[in-house]
């Protein structure tokens, strides 16, 4: 078992110490909040919210700490099963935190997740490029590893067309 130099880092701490810092002034928000939100909701929620800022309260009284509003975003009809799990979730984000982080939940409604892209077929080819697709795959005689090769190509030769 190797051990890292102390001069090396990883990318992700890097990454981490320059992210954290616009995170922090922005939305009052870290990167491991971020990267743990799946376990922090649980397997109900993890899937349709996304925690987008805390908006922490201002104390006049000297260093005196109050605890910050969460937002969160959250997709369609689930922000009402959200409503009703905050006072679960509260108590998740603030055991996370290791303090009373987090007093309330404001919910936003939004899209949280990326529309998956479809995955198109490419056109058929013809003339040429069939032919020689055709060529390629005479030697094979099995019929599912024959379909597969002919997508391969269809995709392979149809790149150069565009």
């Amino acid at each position: 078992m190797s051990y890292p130099r102390k001069a090396e880092k990883q990318i992700s701490e890097l990454a981490n110490g320059l992210i954290d810092p616009v995170l922090a002034k922005r939305a009052g928000i870290n990167t491991a909040l971020l990267g743990c939100w799946d376990e922090i909701a649980g397997a109900d929620f993890a899937d349709c919210t996304r925690p987008e800022k805390i908006a922490w309260a201002r104390s006049n009284e000297g260093g005196t700490y109050k605890p910050g509003v969460l937002t969160i975003a959250c997709e369609g009809a689930r922000a009402l099963f959200l409503t009703h799990a905050q006072g679960e979730l509260i108590q998740r984000i603030n055991s996370f935190f290791g303090f009373a982080a987090v007093h309330q939940i404001r919910i936003v409604q939004k899209p949280v997740s990326q529309a998956a892209k479809r995955s198109r077929t490419p056109p058929p080819l013809k003339g040429e490029a069939a032919r020689k697709l055709e060529d390629m795959m005479e030697g094979i005689e099995d019929d599912k590893l024959r379909q597969a090769v002919k997508r391969l190509g269809t995709a392979v030769l149809g790149k150069g067309r565009r």
